[in-house]
């Protein structure tokens, strides 16, 4: 564990693009999902539309959303690892955010699984199941932040 404490001099430097990751993630996690809405809208404009749906929302994820969890995962786990910070008795707030953020990694695994269901002409599902979706990753926000801010647990 004393390995870990070459990250303490740089402990802020990563929680700052720990964040900056954090918040290009979520903003990929909210417009794929808008992008879906209109790509699953009505048909014509489905048929006019659809080419330039697919490179936005590929790009989108390969560019930016994909990278984005990446570097959130690392850096946050850098912090997590940081001596002094959460360890050695992991508090419960941050088991429950650890959670959300395991459940916001399964949204993005579900979003890629979209995106190559419209890359491929497959998508079953319509433009009101995406506008629904696109509720989850506001709804694990709001958990998230709170169990790191108030620490309620």
């Amino acid at each position: 564990m004393t390995g870990l404490n070459i990250f303490l001099p740089y402990y802020e430097w990563i929680k700052a693009f720990h964040i900056i990751a954090v918040i290009s993630w979520m903003a990929a996690l909210l417009y794929l999902p808008r992008l879906f809405v209109y790509h699953a809208g009505p048909e014509g404009l489905v048929q006019k539309t659809s080419e330039t749906l697919k490179v936005m929302e590929r790009r989108l994820r390969k560019a930016i959303m994909t990278p984005a969890m990446i570097a959130t995962w690392i850096l946050g786990l850098l912090l997590a690892l940081t001596p002094g910070t959460i360890l050695p008795d992991i508090p419960v707030w941050f088991i429950v955010k650890f959670l959300a953020v395991l459940a916001m990694s399964g949204f993005h695994g579900w979003l890629v699984k979209c995106q190559k269901d419209f890359e491929n002409d497959r998508n079953i599902r319509t433009s009101r199941q995406f506008r629904l979706a696109n509720e989850v990753p506001t709804v694990l926000m709001i958990v998230i932040v709170i169990m790191v801010i108030v620490r309620p647990f």
